[in-house]
């Protein structure tokens, strides 16, 4: 049991320390989008540039990307091809260590059942040389005492994977709510490249 007790000590550590790094990553985009947005909707692409270039959240690297190209082209497409590329680098760091969870979930189910086949072996190695009298009980004891290792393997992986469900969720409403930033985003600066055509 302490190889399993170890497995889930390292999973539930990796969930703590992803559950705050996504939390504060989550908080971070929000509190700098809902600064960002109004100056976007205004057309003030130069603010945004400023407020983006001194912000260090996942959202202002996105978004920086974006608006350092259309500085440079005003095409909606390679602004949008840059926001892309930046958020297929953010991704794999918001999904760092979370499949961890579900392969030490496996690794003490595993574990578990290990420690009950080892167990048997011992327990029917142990009968085999014991009174029959004494058979029954020790054959017993030992049954027992072998399934509480895939017992307290399974309750070990039910929480490893609950956590891993949940990790995943999060980051996928970061992804998606930064998917939306970029859209609205876009949506900003092709209306006012389309006022400034009219203009000309």
């Amino acid at each position: 049991m302490f190889p399993i007790l170890i497995v889930l000590a390292i999973g539930l550590a990796i969930a703590f320390e992803r559950w705050v790094q996504l939390k504060r990553v989550r908080d971070e985009n929000k509190k700098m989008w809902d600064q960002l947005h109004p100056v976007l909707a205004e057309g003030d692409f130069e603010k945004a540039r400023e407020m983006v270039n001194e912000d260090k959240s996942a959202i202002s690297q996105m978004m920086g990307m974006g608006l350092a190209r259309q500085g440079a082209v005003k095409r909606r497409e390679d602004v949008e091809i840059a926001m892309e590329e930046s958020l297929m680098e953010i991704i794999p760091q918001l999904e760092k260590r979370t499949p961890y969870l579900a392969l030490l979930s496996n690794i003490a189910t595993l574990f578990g059942l290990l420690g009950t086949i080892m167990g048997l072996i011992q327990a029917f190695g142990a009968v085999a040389t014991a009174s029959p009298a004494e058979k029954a009980a020790l054959l017993a004891a030992s049954i027992s005492e072998a399934m509480n290792c895939t017992a307290f393997g399974i309750m070990s992986a039910i929480p490893l994977l609950l956590l891993h469900a949940r990790l995943t969720t999060t980051t996928g409403q970061i992804v998606n709510s930064m998917e939306m930033a970029s859209v609205k985003a876009l949506n900003s600066i092709s209306t006012f490249s389309k006022r400034q055509f009219d203009r000309a």
